[in-house]
């Protein structure tokens, strides 16, 4: 997938990003800050790092998502001194020796660095990476009906609970405080054909979808209570172990 980084721009860009989104902007002294905007329902719109760049604010974000998330952010702009535009920055990845200029990953170890100036990225298969830790995708597992605290975002470092408040800050605090989430990503065993996007299914009655899959391993929403024993996707058998 490509990717679009924005930037924003003016004095009041730390403090009117904070009150947006997902995660704490003071983090940005210390490196790449993932976060999420979300709908005042809840709901997921966009996920995207902060980059911290030179009199600016970066959002590295997936470029299907850049022109409806910079619509959204201008609309919260009010009287904010602030100014949202494109750039040229290109995002490469790799794993191994962070380069110069480059970032960690902040969501999990075994995703490499990500840079904004120039560094040649690598081959290597981060949708395996991301299989083996559960790790979403933009517009795969991440999509319009998410639920960031089902899709992990707490284990993933893109929630803050002590920042105040941000745009869906209620719901997510009301999720959080549940004994228990009945609903969420989980990594399953799959033997058989399958493709991404395949119900998965046992004793006939709806179980979850499955979505990235990697070997015999894949990335699936369940709804934990249904989630036992073995379960099919299509012609594939599916298991987990919680």
């Amino acid at each position: 997938m490509t990717r679009t980084v924005l930037t924003v721009t003016g004095r009041d860009r730390a403090d009117f990003l904070q009150g947006l989104v997902t995660n704490d902007v003071a983090g940005l002294k210390d490196g790449l800050v993932y976060a999420a905007l979300l709908t005042p329902q809840g709901k997921y719109l966009a996920d995207f790092f902060l980059v911290p760049l030179e009199d600016a604010i970066g959002i590295d974000v997936d470029s299907a998502l850049a022109p409806g998330l910079a619509q959204r952010l201008s609309m919260y702009k009010l009287r904010a001194d602030v100014k949202i535009a494109g750039s040229d920055l290109e995002v490469t990845r790799g794993t191994g020796p962070v380069p110069e200029g480059a970032y960690p990953d902040p969501r999990h170890a075994d995703l490499g660095w990500r840079s904004y100036a120039g560094a040649a990225g690598d081959g290597t298969d981060f949708d395996a990476i991301r299989v083996a830790h559960c790790i979403p995708e933009t517009g795969v597992e991440l999509g319009p009906d998410s639920y960031i605290l089902e899709s992990g975002f707490e284990r993933l470092n893109g929630v803050d609970f002590r920042k105040g408040c941000y745009v869906g800050q209620e719901v997510t605090a009301r999720m959080k405080h549940k004994t228990e989430l009945r609903k969420g990503l989980a990594t399953v065993t799959v033997e058989g054909p399958a493709e991404p996007g395949t119900e998965i299914t046992r004793d006939g009655k709806p179980v979850g979808t499955l979505h990235t899959r990697a070997g015999d391993r894949a990335i699936a929403y369940l709804r934990f209570d249904r989630a036992e024993g073995e379960m099919q996707a299509g012609e594939a058998t599916v298991t987990w172990t919680p």
